[in-house]
């Protein structure tokens, strides 16, 4: 069953763009079993230990899967984002999503981790978890 939250924010998206959400919420679930879903900041994110992992937002023009310590994976199809430690992924089509690519990235996402959870706390210094 889906989280009914996502399902709703999923919902709300063109045809195109629900497609798109539901494969990524599909893959996430399915290769990060451990973690809690919710909607964060007002979009989906999956977090270990209080701590984000990915998450995805509708953007103008595309939907955009986000890996907070994305920019520590060394993978050359995630793109930087911001001036922390995220990288992500763009889509325009269900078609352009590669599963393997993005099971891996889970897979990382576990195994590579920057504390954004204690990021307020230390005054917007990040430390390695993992």
């Amino acid at each position: 069953m889906m989280n009914k939250e996502i399902e709703a924010y999923n919902n709300l998206q063109s045809d195109l763009d629900k497609e798109i959400c539901t494969a990524l919420y599909h893959i996430i679930i399915e290769n990060l079993q451990e973690a809690e879903s919710k909607i964060w900041h007002a979009h989906p994110v999956w977090f270990l230990d209080g701590n984000p992992i990915v998450g995805y937002s509708k953007l103008k023009k595309d939907i955009r899967l986000l890996f907070w310590s994305g920019q520590s994976f060394d993978e050359e199809k995630l793109l930087n984002e911001g001036s922390f430690k995220a990288a992500e992924a763009r889509y325009t089509a269900v078609n352009q999503i590669n599963t393997e690519d993005i099971k891996r990235w889970l897979k990382k996402g576990k195994e590579i981790q920057w504390d954004y959870k204690n990021i307020v706390k230390r005054k917007g210094v990040l430390e390695r978890l993992k």
